[in-house]
């Protein structure tokens, strides 16, 4: 089965390095210590230039996934703006309320700014906070989200391999879902196996071994 992989990575070196090593797209982003929060416009700059498709984080700031509309909202918008202005590929977003569910009128006008502009959208981690992950995927679906990044909402994708089968069966074929955190060379082919999944993201995805 063929797969797509997606290499985090957090400055021009590190994208060098997964072009080099076979990765398909990059997840661009800052401060990954901290689950990541939107790179500089010099850090994006210098990333599109190795030629791979990358998509950047826009999260404003580390912690919850709470956003205030007209404050933190905006910002997201501009960093929005600003991704395809330095020539990104898509964002990686997403905003929960304080009762885990999806930020529909937030996340409404963030994905119809991105789509205005061209950028394809993925719905990042947030979406292992959400309360029922099945009703999230639909609203998320029905948002035109064109991918889902989750680790099946446990502390790695493979400890949540099951609840990814069960996310990437009921998506059929309308969202691509996609495994992320703990992905390594050594549980990768086993992870597409048990979920069905075609794209795969990690850090460690861009080291020469997985290629070899």
């Amino acid at each position: 089965m063929e797969r797509l992989l997606e290499a985090c990575c957090t400055c021009a070196d590190e994208v060098a390095a997964a072009k080099r090593n076979g990765a398909g797209r990059i997840e661009l982003c800052e401060d990954i210590a901290v689950g990541g929060v939107t790179p500089s416009a010099e850090n994006i700059q210098a990333a599109v230039l190795y030629g791979l498709p990358v998509n950047v984080l826009v999260r404003p700031r580390e912690g919850d996934f709470v956003y205030v509309a007209d404050d933190e909202g905006i910002q997201m918008l501009k960093d929005i703006w600003a991704c395809h202005k330095m020539g990104a590929n898509g964002v990686v977003i997403g905003a929960l309320t304080a009762e885990g569910e999806i930020d529909l009128p937030l996340m409404s006008r963030l994905v119809a700014a991105a789509h205005s502009l061209g950028l394809q959208v993925t719905f990042h981690r947030a979406f292992d906070e959400c309360a029922d992950p099945f009703r999230a995927l639909e609203q998320i679906i029905e948002l035109g989200c064109e991918r889902l990044l989750t680790s099946g909402q446990a502390a790695s994708a493979w400890e949540g391999r099951e609840t990814i089968a069960k996310l990437v069966e009921q998506a059929a074929g309308r969202i691509i879902v996609m495994p992320g955190a703990g992905v390594t060379p050594q549980n990768l082919d086993e992870l597409q196996r048990v979920t069905k999944a075609v794209e795969f993201h990690g850090t460690k995805l861009c080291t020469k071994e997985l290629y070899s």
